[in-house]
């Protein structure tokens, strides 16, 4: 690894050990579920192994791979590893990804059929390109897939026809959510944690 590449390498280690805390802190990444992902160049991407516990991360538990998943010295990339590249190569502004495991995204996943809408929420304002309540937003719900391999290539043919880049669910599964920063996919995963518990009280109030 050259010096450039170690130096960027590192400061994504950094931002994903910080983020880790932050998940765990609220909640949203119970056990060892959820992964964090931060693209380091056009050839590397900096991703948690598989298998760690988020609020505990230390350099080791990062690992450096590319564009197809594959580590570069070694290690064993999240299992969904393929759904953060897929992510990447479809929003060449994304910078980040962050899968979460929440009581409200894992329920809300569960209840809603294909998609989740929402709409006339200040909190939009929270993602780019949003500058008033007056909008409504998306969130598709994917059937979850122990293949990860087709699961991404679900995703990749939604996103073809339809560019709303906030995230997306998996049934019974979680969210994932990026950004053009580690800060701002945190901002996008708490923007939508709020949200979806906000549209599950409405569902009790009906």
């Amino acid at each position: 690894m050259n010096t450039e590449l170690l130096k960027v390498f590192s400061e994504k280690v950094e931002e994903i050990i910080k983020a880790g805390k932050i998940l765990h802190s609220r909640g949203w990444v119970p056990a060892t579920s959820g992964n964090i992902s931060a693209r380091v160049n056009d050839e590397y991407i900096a991703i948690t192994s598989s298998g760690k516990h988020k609020g505990n991360l230390t350099p080791n538990d990062i690992l450096l791979i590319d564009y197809e998943g594959n580590p570069k010295g070694g290690g064993k990339p999240s299992a969904e590893t393929l759904l953060h590249t897929t992510i990447y190569k479809l929003f060449p502004e994304a910078k980040a990804v962050v899968h979460t495991h929440s009581p409200n995204a894992t329920v809300i996943s569960i209840v809603s059929k294909d998609f989740v809408e929402l709409e006339d929420y200040e909190l939009l304002k929270a993602f780019p390109d949003i500058d008033t309540h007056e909008t409504k937003i998306r969130i598709p719900v994917f059937p979850n897939d122990q293949n990860i391999p087709r699961l991404s290539k679900k995703v990749e043919e939604y996103y073809k026809s339809n560019k709303e880049p906030y995230g997306f669910l998996i049934q019974g599964h979680g969210l994932y959510t990026w950004g053009r920063s580690i800060e701002e996919a945190l901002i996008h995963a708490e923007a939508l944690e709020f949200l979806f518990e906000c549209e599950i009280k409405l569902m009790s109030l009906r």
